[in-house]
C-alpha cells in the first residue's frame, strides 16, 4: 500500500498538477484578479461614425481610440467595432459624470498628431498625406514609409540641417499649454539625455516639449494646492502624474482644469512619461535627411529582437500616423453607467453559484456511484481546474466578466463529463490476473482519452470560431472555455485518471 501511494505521489501527472496548482495559488495571492466592467462597475459608451466606413478604417478608429483613452490612465478599456458605423467603448472603474464626460470628449475629438524636432513643431496630422504599408525585413528591422506635405518637408529640412542622430519626436494628443507635476525621479529622467537618441548635446525632452507645446514640468515636493495653482497661471490645465490624488480635488475646487494620471502597476518612469505625453519615439535622424534638401517621402525605421515585436512596433507607428489624419468623426450616441454595487452583487452571486455547482457535482456523482472515493476526487479536480484557470487569468491580466465566468463553468461541466467517462471505463473492466488487468486498464484508458480528446477538439474548434469571428462578450466566453478545456486535457484529466486508478485499485 505504501509503495502504491509513493508511486502515485511521484507520478509525473500528479506532480504536474501540483506544480500548476501551487503556482496558481501563489499568483492569485500576489496578483489579484481584475474584473470587467459588468463586475467592477464603470461606463459603457456607444459611438457612431458620421458615415459608414470600410473595415480598415474602422480598425484604425478602434486602435486610435484605444491609444488616446490609455493616456488618461484608465486601466480596463475595451474598444470594439460593431458593423461599419458603431463603436462600443467600455471603461471600468468610472463612477462620476465628470469622468464619463472627459472620456466622451476624447472620443468625439479628432485628436491631434504632431511631429516635432528640436523644440519646433514642423508638422501635424494634416501634413501626413499618405502612409504606406509597413515592411518587416528578415533581420527583424522594420520601416514605415509616409509622405508629408511640401511645407512640412521644407520646414523640417531647415531645422534638421547638419544634425545627424538628433531625436525626432511624434506626439498624439500631448498636454499642450499645461503644467505637469511629476515625481522627482520622472522630472530627472525628462531632464536627462535618455530621450536624446544619438545626440547627447541635443535639447532634453523637457526642453523640447516646453518650447514646442508650452508644457512646464515641475517636480512634486509637497507643494500646496495654492502653490501649484500659482505655477499654473496662464496654463489651460494641470496634469498631475503619480502624485497624491487629493491634490486633484483641491485644485478642482479652485475651478481649475485638472487631469490626474496614476502610475499603472509595475510601470517604469520611462513608460509613464511616454504614456502621459502620447510620445512615439524619439527616432534618430538619418544622415540622408540632414543635407538641407526637402524630402516629402520619408520613413521611420527601427529594429526588434524578434519578428513579433517588430510587427507590433511597426503596426503601432502605422496606426499613429494614420490616426493623426483620421477622415471620420465620432459622435457619442449613448451612455450607460454600471454600478459597482451591482457588480459586487454579480461577483457574490457568481461565487455562490460556483460553490452550489461544486456541491451539486459532488452529490450527483455520489448518488450515481454510491462511492465517496469517486465523488470527492471528481469534485476536487473541478475545483483544481477553477483555481488553475483563475491563476492563468491573473497572470495574463485577463479581465474577468460574466461571459468569462460562464465560460469557466462550461469548461468545468465538460470536465466532469470527461471524468465520468474515465471512471466508467475503469469500473467496466474485468478482474483476472494482474497482467491481464493492467493491459485491460491501458486499453480502457485509451478508449476514454480518445473520447475526451475528440470532445475537446470539437469544443475548441467551435470556441475558436467565436474567438476569431465574433466581437464583444462572446470573446471572453470563448477564451475561458478554450483555456479550461486545454487545462483539463493537458493537466487535470490525466492526473484524475491516475488518482482514480489508485483509489479503485486498478494500477
Amino acid at each position: 500500500m505504501k509503495r502504491r501511494t509513493r508511486n502515485l505521489l511521484l507520478n509525473w501527472r500528479i506532480i504536474l498538477l501540483t506544480l500548476f496548482l501551487v503556482g496558481s495559488v501563489a499568483t492569485l495571492a500576489f496578483k489579484p484578479l481584475t474584473f470587467g466592467i459588468d463586475i467592477s462597475g464603470g461606463v459603457a459608451l456607444v459611438a457612431q461614425t458620421e458615415h459608414p466606413v470600410d473595415s480598415d478604417t474602422m480598425q484604425l478608429v478602434v486602435s486610435s481610440l484605444q491609444k488616446r483613452l490609455n493616456t488618461l490612465g484608465l486601466r480596463d478599456i475595451t474598444v470594439e467595432a460593431q458593423g461599419d458605423q458603431i463603436v462600443l467603448i467600455k471603461v471600468a472603474n468610472v463612477s462620476t459624470a465628470e469622468e464619463a464626460n472627459q472620456i466622451k470628449s476624447v472620443i468625439e475629438s479628432q485628436g491631434v498628431f504632431y511631429m516635432e524636432f528640436s523644440g519646433t513643431v514642423f508638422g501635424t496630422g494634416e501634413d501626413v498625406e499618405y502612409v504606406g504599408i509597413y515592411q518587416i525585413k528578415p533581420d527583424n528591422s522594420w520601416a514605415v514609409p509616409f509622405r508629408i506635405s511640401k511645407g512640412a518637408a521644407e520646414k523640417f529640412a531647415e531645422l534638421a540641417y547638419g544634425k545627424k542622430g538628433w531625436p525626432v519626436d511624434m506626439f498624439l494628443d500631448p498636454p499642450v499649454n499645461s503644467l505637469m507635476v511629476v515625481p522627482d525621479s520622472v522630472y530627472r529622467l525628462m531632464n536627462s539625455t535618455d530621450f536624446n537618441a544619438e545626440a547627447p548635446n541635443a535639447p532634453t525632452l523637457m526642453e523640447r516639449i516646453g518650447q514646442a507645446f508650452n508644457v512646464t514640468v515641475v517636480a512634486y515636493a509637497n507643494q500646496s494646492a495654492d502653490e501649484i495653482a500659482k505655477l499654473a497661471e496662464g496654463k489651460d490645465k494641470i496634469v498631475l502624474v503619480d502624485v497624491p490624488q487629493d491634490l486633484q480635488t483641491r485644485l478642482e475646487g479652485m475651478n481649475l482644469t485638472v487631469r490626474y494620471v496614476p502610475r499603472a502597476p509595475g510601470e517604469s518612469d520611462h513608460a509613464l512619461i511616454v504614456r502621459v505625453l502620447g510620445l512615439y519615439g524619439p527616432y534618430s535622424l538619418g544622415e540622408g535627411l540632414t543635407v538641407g534638401e526637402p524630402q516629402q517621402d520619408v520613413q521611420i525605421t527601427g529594429a526588434a529582437p524578434d519578428r513579433l515585436t517588430a510587427e507590433q512596433e511597426a503596426s503601432t507607428i502605422y496606426t499613429v500616423l494614420k490616426s493623426g489624419s483620421l477622415p471620420v468623426k465620432l459622435n457619442v450616441v449613448g451612455m450607460e453607467f454600471i454600478s459597482p454595487r451591482l457588480g459586487e452583487n454579480f461577483r457574490t452571486q457568481a461565487l455562490y453559484a460556483g460553490l452550489a455547482a461544486l456541491i451539486a457535482v459532488l452529490l450527483i456523482v455520489y448518488f450515481h456511484y454510491r462511492n465517496w472515493r469517486i465523488a470527492i476526487p471528481v469534485a476536487s479536480t473541478s475545483l483544481f481546474e477553477v483555481v488553475i484557470i483563475l491563476g492563468f487569468a491573473s497572470l495574463i491580466n485577463w479581465n474577468l466578466d460574466l461571459p468569462s465566468i460562464a465560460g469557466i463553468i462550461a469548461a468545468i461541466g465538460t470536465g466532469v463529463d470527461q471524468q465520468i467517462v474515465i471512471t466508467d471505463e475503469l469500473l467496466s473492466g474485468e478482474r483476472s490476473t494482474r497482467i491481464t488487468r493492467r493491459a485491460s486498464v491501458l486499453r480502457r484508458m485509451g478508449r476514454a482519452f480518445f473520447v475526451i480528446f475528440a470532445s475537446a477538439a470539437t469544443t475548441i474548434a467551435a470556441m475558436s470560431f467565436l474567438l476569431v469571428y465574433f466581437v464583444g462578450t462572446l470573446k471572453g466566453f470563448a477564451f475561458t472555455t478554450i483555456l479550461g478545456v486545454l487545462i483539463g486535457i493537458l493537466i487535470t484529466r490525466p492526473a484524475y485518471a491516475e488518482i482514480a486508478k489508485y483509489l479503485l485499485g486498478e494500477d
